[in-house]
């Protein structure tokens, strides 16, 4: 393997920089992403039993924003529950916005590692491809010679693949995941404001 990178030439290490921050990235969104990290379940059912127990208070507002991004969504609503349903659900969506960015977090540079790689593996194959050409040695004479220069060369954009496709994947993935949590919080949210105001109003 370690020849190959010296056979590649420097364009490949860049390359290598761009895998090992996708794979810290993939790894670090692994562990934060996980749903009952975001949207922990039972957690409307108790936030509601305490609210009708107790009411709101400091600690309560304070364990609940603390606890899980889907408890800084609510207690966000909790801290208007006094004011009006609009009011409430503009808190709770500002808070969303908050959130949202958090749980987005490395997943444009993920993205962007996914995008670029193809093209710097391209770039260091073109780099390779003009060193063989422009070589004064006569590898453009030897066919056997050319041949070896060639696939040294392919060897960067075929690195570049290899980071771009799982990147590609798990930015899908990880994006898909975040729309998801982002609409069951919306919703959970919405269940909150339903019910503390429904039953405000009984």
């Amino acid at each position: 393997m370690f020849a190959i990178i010296q056979a590649a030439g420097w364009p490949i290490w860049p390359l290598l920089l761009a895998s090992v921050l996708a794979v810290a990235f993939i790894i670090e969104r692994s562990i934060a992403l996980r749903r009952n990290r975001i949207v922990p379940a039972g957690l409307l059912q108790s936030v509601i039993a305490d609210y009708r127990k107790a009411g709101v208070n400091d600690e309560m507002l304070g364990r609940l924003a603390s606890h899980s991004p889907l408890g800084r969504v609510l207690a966000a609503g909790l801290r208007n529950v006094k004011s009006s349903r609009e009011v409430m659900k503009e808190a709770i969506e500002e808070a969303g916005r908050g959130v949202t960015h958090e749980l987005e977090r490395f997943l444009t540079s993920l993205g962007t590692i996914a995008s670029i790689s193809p093209l710097m593996g391209l770039f260091g194959t073109v780099v390779g491809m003009i060193e063989i050409f422009g070589s004064s040695t006569g590898a453009g004479n030897n066919p056997q010679q050319l041949a070896h220069g060639i696939s040294v060369a392919l060897y960067n954009t075929g690195f570049g693949l290899i980071i771009a496709i799982p990147a590609m994947i798990f930015y899908r993935h990880f994006r898909a995941l975040v729309d998801s949590f982002v609409i069951e919080m919306e919703q959970q949210a919405v269940k909150l404001v339903e019910l503390v105001h429904g039953q405000r109003a009984g």
